[in-house]
């Protein structure tokens, strides 16, 4: 029979986990997006800089996040199409080199986080966005010594809504498909 005492320090140590802080590792994080073209085809491009923290809490299942995003780096395959998607017509990364995702509602399915609500600003607006995980892990990374935490995560947004109008009404769709990858490891 084990005594308080006993059963307190094995309480303390497979207790849950305390709420930390990890940062984004840019080399296993993408944000990447598709968008019909004419009903023909899909345009793929994906941002290559990518920054920023979560703070999460498996215990409470809750956390933050904040992503930002170089639109500087977008990068399709095509220097031309990276150039138009740079331009004033789109992303207009003169202006805007940057677009922000930050979050403070996690929503779990049992242990695993399974979306992240929260805002994405984009072309200087701002509004909700909800992410679906497609998987989600955490790991203790023998590269880095840390645990590491991610997964892959979908969702969608009308580009309209944040300005970005061009060849819509040429019949080019408003729906954009946003595919995201990320890895934080624990400070």
């Amino acid at each position: 029979m084990r005594t308080p005492f006993a059963l307190a320090a094995l309480f303390i140590a497979t207790g849950p986990a305390l709420a930390a802080e990890y940062a984004i590792d840019p080399h296993h994080t993408y944000v990447a997006f598709e968008i019909g073209h004419f009903g023909t085809s899909t345009n793929r491009a994906q941002f290559e800089k990518t920054s920023g923290s979560i703070d999460f809490d498996r215990a409470a299942r809750s956390g933050k996040v904040d992503v930002r995003v170089d639109t500087t780096s977008v990068h399709s395959g095509s220097a031309e199409f990276d150039k138009h998607l740079q331009s004033a017509d789109l992303f207009h990364t003169a202006k805007y080199p940057e677009m922000r995702f930050v979050s403070d509602r996690f929503e779990f399915d049992g242990d695993r986080v399974a979306k992240v609500h929260g805002q994405l600003t984009l072309l200087g607006k701002t509004g909700p966005l909800v992410l679906s995980a497609t998987q989600f892990n955490c790991y203790q990374s023998p590269m880095l010594k840390a645990e590491v935490c991610g997964g892959d995560f979908t969702g969608g947004i009308d580009r309209t809504q944040w300005g970005m109008d061009y060849l819509v009404a040429m019949g080019m769709p408003k729906q954009v498909r946003l595919v995201v990858q990320i890895e934080a490891a624990k400070r």
